[in-house]
């Protein structure tokens, strides 16, 4: 069906927003286990930033688009992939417009990871939170340690389902383990502002 559309060139363009803005669109994807601190540390960046004059910012998360767009997915390798893509063209859409969005999700594999830097491209900055599985199995903010040791929950990533962490892919390395949560958010800013993404 592709061959039938045809995308509308709108006046107001990325470009034009970005310059009046005075920062670029991106999309800082957080990813790792659950409990690691990914939505903590989106949200707390995008908070950072907001509060910085005619920043444009946006949190994404996998709570909010399981919610909606992918409501009728489920947890199989298949379904998780699309969730993914699904999700990366939503973030693509925030980028496009010159926003700063922070997306938040586990992306247990590479693979996964990869497709979601095929949609976005440029705008896409890898990162990583990390945190031992110990660590993430005793903060377990959601209960979802819990419930999937109990069954209730299948294809956990951790228990029964894995996640490929490759330092060396990922543009950051936040480790929620062994640097405070305003070290992080520093970390970030300045990774913004030496790639030229916001104004110093």
């Amino acid at each position: 069906m592709t061959e039938f559309l045809k995308e509308h060139t709108f006046d107001l363009t990325r470009n034009m927003l970005e310059s009046k803005r005075g920062h670029k669109g991106i999309v800082l994807w957080f990813y790792g286990l659950s409990g690691s601190g990914k939505s903590t540390l989106a949200n707390a960046v995008i908070n950072r930033l907001a509060s910085r004059n005619q920043i444009f910012c946006k949190s994404l998360d996998g709570d909010k688009m399981r919610g909606g767009l992918c409501s009728g997915l489920n947890f199989s390798d298949e379904d998780r992939a699309e969730n993914i893509r699904r999700s990366a063209h939503v973030a693509k859409l925030f980028a496009d417009f010159g926003v700063i969005c922070a997306a938040s999700f586990i992306t247990p594999s590479k693979k996964m990871r990869d497709l979601a830097r095929s949609i976005l491209g440029e705008d896409f900055v890898g990162c990583y939170v990390k945190a031992s599985f110990e660590t993430c199995q005793k903060r377990d903010p959601k209960n979802f340690y819990k419930k999937a040791d109990c069954g209730q929950i299948r294809n956990f990533t951790g228990l029964e389902s894995s996640f490929d962490f490759l330092e060396e892919e990922a543009e950051l390395v936040l480790d929620t383990e062994e640097e405070g949560l305003e070290a992080l958010i520093e970390k970030v800013v300045s990774y913004l502002e030496k790639q030229g993404i916001l104004q110093v």
